[in-house]
């Protein structure tokens, strides 16, 4: 099955050499680019891509904005969201407008195709520095902004799954959950899956959206 892209950036250059890097993937296949994000999500309306690839800062629409109305229509396209990260202060906004993960424009070629698999297949992915980047934000607002107490929601989840999802909003993979918890990869998977019925979440992306709300994760959270 090939996985059909959206590439969005105003860089032409940007575009260009993630078409390239693409274009040698057997799997994947650019159907259309665009250079704000007004642009992405009218494309994504008329090609139905799998996956947009999106800048988050782009003249008129931006990114986050553009992802708003990408995950609330109708196409089912998950968007991957591009950025410099270093002087990015949307990443927290990215996430909430739906958006599946993170791709640093500093990424290995290799780890960028990987990325946009996962997103696909309906994971997602979100970079541990870039979780960072969301402790950071959620430690900068007033203290009256903070929630008083975790949401009722929380009082369904039992202990271990608190305490995974505690390690999700911090940014480890199933595989790093179960060796902080000395437990299987398969069983670290069971925990997730079970959080996402109970939160009523719809990917991992929304877990930790979740953890942090909840105020399980804070800065200094290992």
């Amino acid at each position: 099955m090939t996985v059909r892209l959206v590439l969005a950036d105003d860089q032409p250059l940007v575009r260009t050499a993630l078409n390239m890097v693409i274009t040698d993937a057997p799997d994947l296949e650019v159907v259309g680019e665009a250079a704000d994000g007004a642009e992405a999500a009218a494309l994504t309306e008329t090609l139905t891509p799998d996956v947009v690839i999106m800048d988050i800062r782009m003249p008129g629409t931006d990114g986050i904005e553009a992802t708003r109305r990408i995950t609330g229509g109708p196409s089912g396209a998950r968007v991957l969201m591009l950025t410099t990260f270093d002087d990015d202060e949307y990443v927290y906004g990215a996430l909430r407008a739906g958006a599946s993960g993170f791709l640093v424009k500093d990424m290995a070629l290799d780890e960028i195709l990987a990325a946009v698999r996962i997103v696909a297949a309906g994971d997602s992915l979100i970079a541990p520095k870039v979780t960072r980047r969301l402790i950071a934000e959620f430690a900068a607002r007033p203290a009256d902004a903070a929630p008083a107490a975790p949401p009722r929601r929380l009082d369904g989840i039992t202990d271990r799954e608190r305490e995974v999802l505690t390690l999700i909003g911090g940014g480890l993979t199933n595989a790093e959950v179960a060796e902080r918890l000395f437990i299987s990869g398969a069983t670290a998977k069971t925990y997730v899956t079970r959080l996402l019925a109970k939160l009523d979440a719809r990917d991992r992306v929304q877990l930790v959206i979740f953890a942090y709300e909840a105020g399980l994760v804070t800065v200094g959270t290992e």
